[in-house]
């Protein structure tokens, strides 16, 4: 389970990043804005998978991964413009981490095509058949591979 420290508080998903269908796919994907790049210091000892907006408008961030109990999916981290924020705290379980993203403006969103389980409001939610039937969306994550590595941003 991920811890919630790093989530900022929320009335819905949906008032904030505008979940109903009024985003635009952005082009590009993270390179309009979102980054996930590798991290490594051989100074800094940091363990964990960490996402970073590097736009100028308020972006909300999911992510997926498997844990024991199943695939996962958990959200909504609210990152403001140029900033970052860890969403998996300690060192990579998973070689492989989804991610989807959408921004507050209503201008875009961060897909792909691997479909999972999410929510209007704050969620987590272990399992991703069936979504429609048991009262959740289904959303289009992208997919990360950081190498085994124990952290990532």
């Amino acid at each position: 389970m991920l811890s919630t420290a790093k989530r900022l508080p929320s009335a819905s998903a949906n008032e904030a990043f505008a979940l109903a269908g009024k985003g635009l796919p952005l082009a590009g994907t993270l390179a309009a804005g979102l980054l996930v790049a590798a991290f490594w210091s051989p100074h800094e000892a940091r363990a964990e998978f960490r996402v970073c907006n590097d736009t100028a408008n308020l972006v909300g961030v999911a992510v997926g991964y498997r844990a024991e109990e199943g695939w996962t999916s958990e959200g909504w981290w609210q990152l403001p413009a140029t900033t970052c924020a860890t969403v998996v705290p300690g060192p990579l379980q998973s070689r492989y981490y989804y991610l989807y993203a959408e921004d507050a403006s209503g201008s875009g969103r961060w897909t792909g095509y691997t479909n999972m389980c999410g929510a209007e409001d704050e969620f987590e939610i272990t399992g991703v058949q069936d979504c429609f039937a048991r009262g959740y969306q289904q959303m289009g994550f992208s997919e990360y591979d950081t190498g085994r590595e124990e952290s990532w941003t």
